[in-house]
C-alpha cells in the first residue's frame, strides 16, 4: 500500500472530519432484544422522522464496541444540530414492548469519558469521620460516581479523567493538612503497593508534593502513550533533567526531576508545564475506539494486528495499541471514525474468503 501525498492526505481528513461532525453517539440502544439489523433498522427510522427533529440518514453503526450504543451519521451536519436541541428522544416501535429513553451526544464529545480508580481512604480515618469526607467529595465531583465505602477505606470511583484528576488533587491537599506522623505512616505503606488491571489506586501520598526539585504530572496511559509516540518532542530536555512515567492501569504517573548541578527548580516546573498543556489539548481533541476479536486465537490476533498495520499509512495520526483481548486505536475523532470502520468491514471479507 502506497503511502498518500499531502494533497491527498488533506483532502481525505478533510472529508473525515467532516463525516465526524455529522455523527452522534446513541446511548441507551436495548442491547439483546433484537437481531442487530432490525435495531439498526429502528434506530434509522426514528432518526429520520421530523418529530424527533431527525432528517436524512447516511448510516448508522451498530452494535458497536460499547453495549448498547450506536453511531449514526447524517448527510447533513445541520440535522446533527437539530437531533440535539431535542429534549428527549424515546425509542418507539410496535416491534419493541415499550419505549427507550435514549442518549444523544455528539460523536466529539467525552473522548475519553471513563477511567476507574480506587481511592485508599484510610489515612483519613484518624482526622474525619469518612462517611463524611465522602459526602464532601460527592458533592464537590458530581462527574464522578462512587462504589460503596469498604471496611478497609477504599472505595471505587468512576468518570472523566479531569474530574478524577481534580478529585485527586483535592485529596493530596487534605493529606497535605495531616500530621507529621500519619504522613509517615501513609509513606510506609505505599513502599509495597499492589497493581491492579485498567485501575490506579489513587492514594493520598504526600510525596507527590514537589519535594526540592521534583513534580509530578498524572496523565490519562493512553495520552501518555500518544504523546510519546507522537509529541515526542514534549519529552526531550537536556541532561539536566530526567523525566521517568509509571503506568498503573489507566493511569500513568509522570516524574520530572533534576539531575545536573546546573539544572533549577524552574526548569523542572517549565517542563511540566509543557507536558501538562500538552496533554489537555490532545485529551480535548483524541477518540479512542476499541475493537474487540471475533476470536481469542493467536491466528486471529496476527489477523487484526495485520489489518491494522495494513491501513495505517492512510491514518498516519492513529496509534494502535494491542492487547490479548481487543486492539485499542487512539487518534482524531475524524480519522478513528473511519478507520475503526475500515477495519472491522476488512476481517469481515477476511472471514467470508476463509
Amino acid at each position: 500500500m502506497q503511502p498518500r501525498s499531502r494533497r491527498n492526505f488533506v483532502k481525505e481528513a478533510t472529508g473525515q472530519a467532516a463525516k465526524s461532525a455529522r455523527t452522534v453517539v446513541i446511548a441507551g440502544v436495548p442491547d439483546g432484544l433484537l437481531h442487530n439489523d432490525v435495531m439498526t433498522d429502528i434506530l434509522m427510522i426514528h432518526f429520520q422522522m421530523s418529530k424527533n427533529n431527525g432528517g436524512d440518514v447516511e448510516e448508522v453503526t451498530y452494535p458497536t464496541r460499547e453495549k448498547g450504543v450506536a453511531y449514526v451519521t447524517f448527510e447533513d451536519q445541520e440535522v446533527v444540530e437539530s437531533v440535539l436541541k431535542k429534549g428527549e428522544h424515546r425509542l418507539e416501535d410496535k416491534r419493541l414492548s415499550r419505549y427507550y429513553p435514549l442518549k444523544v451526544t455528539r460523536y466529539c464529545e467525552n473522548v475519553f469519558s471513563s477511567v476507574t480508580s480506587v481511592l485508599n481512604m484510610s489515612v483519613f480515618k484518624d482526622e474525619f469521620v469518612l462517611e463524611d469526607l465522602i459526602r464532601e467529595i460527592k458533592k464537590k465531583s458530581t462527574a464522578l460516581s462512587f462504589g460503596p465505602l469498604q471496611s478497609n477505606g477504599h472505595i471505587s470511583v468512576q468518570g472523566p479523567f479531569p474530574a478524577i484528576k481534580l478529585l485527586r488533587d483535592f485529596l493530596l491537599l487534605k493529606a497535605k493538612s495531616l500530621p507529621e506522623k500519619d504522613k509517615r505512616e501513609e509513606s510506609k505503606s505505599h513502599q509495597r503497593p499492589r497493581r491492579r488491571l485498567q485501575q490506579h489506586k489513587l492514594t493520598t501520598e504526600t510525596s507527590d508534593f514537589v519535594h526540592g526539585e521534583k513534580q509530578v504530572v498524572v496523565l490519562d496511559t493512553d495520552i501518555y502513550h500518544y504523546m510519546k509516540h507522537f509529541s515526542s518532542r514534549t519529552f526531550l530536555v537536556n541532561d539536566d533533567v530526567v523525566i521517568s512515567g509509571v503506568t498503573d492501569g489507566g493511569i500513568t504517573t509522570v516524574y520530572i526531576e533534576n539531575a545536573g548541578s546546573r539544572s533549577d527548580a524552574g526548569q523542572v516546573l517549565r517542563v511540566k508545564e509543557k507536558i501538562e498543556n500538552e496533554s489537555m489539548k490532545l485529551h480535548n481533541a483524541l477518540r479512542k475506539e476499541r475493537i474487540y476479536f471475533e476470536e481469542h486465537t493467536r491466528d486471529e490476533k496476527r489477523r487484526y494486528q495485520w489489518v491494522c498495520e495494513s491501513l495505517k499509512p492512510h491514518y498516519p495520526y492513529v496509534l494502535i495499541i494491542p492487547y490479548d483481548t481487543h486492539i485499542d486505536v487512539v487518534g482524531y475523532s475524524s480519522e478513528i471514525l473511519e478507520f475503526a470502520k475500515e477495519v472491522r468491514n476488512k476481517i469481515q471479507s477476511l472471514f467470508q474468503t476463509r
